[in-house]
Formats: structure tokens, sequence, C-alpha cells
């Protein structure tokens, strides 16, 4: 009994290393979870963009109570990957996104899963750096510092 207590701890110890330097979290089953204070709007356009220069075509986009649910796939025909993303608004500037990679019925995909979060990520990041800068605001009109 005590093996199994340490394997367990030490998967937790590996999972916990991976996922700090990502900001990806992940259930015990391989799904891959992350927040992002931004819009539900702006992580829609920025994991669509994402799929896209991936090359994981979307086949379906479909909204639901507390956000939307898109479906992608791998083009690999021989060993097809099907993606599903679930976006879930928190809050108005929050959205919580979910990832699960699978082929078949019970192989996951934890690598591409983490890539689709990471790519995400990426973009929305180019997005941001390419707004103009935010007004300083002025006291008497002369700008804040």
């Amino acid at each position: 009994m005590e093996g199994c207590a340490a394997v367990g701890l030490t998967l937790l110890g590996v999972g916990a290393g991976v996922s700090g330097g990502t900001g990806v979290s992940y259930t015990l089953d391989s799904i891959a979870y992350k927040s992002f204070t931004a819009t539900l709007a702006e992580v829609r356009q920025g994991t669509t963009t994402a799929l896209k220069r991936m090359g994981l075509p979307v086949e379906n986009v479909s909204e639901t109570s507390s956000g939307v649910d898109i479906q992608a796939k791998g083009s690999n025909k021989e060993n097809p990957l099907d993606i599903e993303i679930e976006l879930e608004g928190i809050s108005s500037q929050t959205t919580r996104m979910r990832v699960v990679a699978k082929r078949g019925t019970f192989t996951k995909d934890r690598a591409t899963a983490t890539e689709i979060i990471l790519q995400t990520v990426k973009v929305m990041d180019e997005r941001e750096r390419s707004k103009p800068p935010a007004k300083i605001p002025s006291v008497n009109g002369k700008g804040v510092r």
C-alpha cells in the first residue's frame, strides 16, 4: 500500500512541475484547463485562430448556457484526433478553457491539449501587444508617470 502512495505522489509532483511553468492544469485523466483574464469573446477568437494556425479544422461551434463548445479534428486519417474545447464564462472578464484531445475512446493526447492552450495564449498575447498603448491620465494638462 505504501508503494502505491509513493507512485501517486511522484505522479502528482511530475504534473505540478510541468504545469507550473505553463499555467496549464490537468485532471488525472489528462484533461487540460486554463483560466484567462479575458472575455469569453476574446478567448473564443484566440482559440479559433490558434486551431487554424495548427491546421486543426473546427467542425462545430455551439453556444451553451455558460459559454461555448468547440469541436475540432486532427487531419491524420489513419489515427484521427477528436478535440473538444469548452469555454466557460466565469465572470465578464474571466474565462475558463477546458481541452480534451482524444484518439478513440480511451487514449487522451495531453501534449496536443496543452499545445492548443499555449497557442491560444500566444495569439491573445500577440493581439494585446498590437493594441495601441493606453492613454496616460493627465493632471493639470501634464501626463502622470
